[in-house]
């Protein structure tokens, strides 16, 4: 009998992914201090898993999941974005969601040795791309007034320190940088207010 193939998620690891085969996943968390994978019996529950996240995929399991409620002052024709970042400069990821159904649609990261406020401003570049890719006229909410100065200043003023272990982390702050430089869009940028509504619905939950 055939054997059922599988798919394996690397949330972290040398080179975070779904692999089809455990001799590729293998690599990817051989010799890497607290790697974080898992199986899966099929493409797109392992790619539901890899966009949610760990720590989001980890909550999933352990708890029925129980979608927040959305604040009425909030609006529903929107996206969140976040990021969360393990230590200052430390491990960085970061995601986007759809604020009224709480679907991921899109999660980068983790990357070695950045910023959350870097991750902030990568997120809100990364949705306003993705929100023109798709001609939608969804507006954005972030809960980084920083983040929002830098994507308005079209420049993101960190002190991070460059390294090799954050050189892809770079090159995205650059390619960002760019992007905002050589594009024009009309989607509205908000303050999420987390004192009045709660945590963003792209939290990571990780406070």
């Amino acid at each position: 009998m055939a054997k059922k193939q599988k798919y394996y998620v690397v949330w972290d690891g040398h080179n975070p992914g779904i692999y089809k085969t455990w001799d590729e996943c293998k690599l990817q968390i051989k010799n890497y201090s607290q790697a974080k994978y898992k199986s899966f019996p099929n493409h797109a529950t392992a790619e539901n898993a890899f966009n949610m996240g760990f720590y989001e995929f980890q909550k999933l399991k352990k708890h029925k999941f129980i979608k927040p409620e959305i604040p009425n002052a909030v609006n529903r024709n929107s996206i969140c974005v976040d990021a969360a970042s393990s230590g200052n400069p430390g491990i960085m990821e970061y995601r986007g969601v759809d604020t009224q159904s709480g679907k991921v649609l899109f999660h980068k990261g983790p990357f070695q040795q950045s910023t959350n406020n870097v991750g902030e401003f990568l997120a809100l570049v990364h949705g306003l791309a993705f929100l023109k890719q798709h001609k939608s006229n969804k507006l954005i909410y972030s809960d980084s007034r920083t983040a929002m100065s830098w994507v308005r200043k079209r420049h993101a003023k960190t002190s991070l320190k460059q390294s090799s272990k954050n050189a892809e982390v770079f090159e995205l702050i650059k390619r960002a940088e760019e992007w905002l430089k050589q594009n024009t869009y009309k989607t509205e940028i908000l303050k999420w207010d987390t004192k009045v509504w709660g945590e963003i619905p792209a939290d990571f939950g990780r406070k």
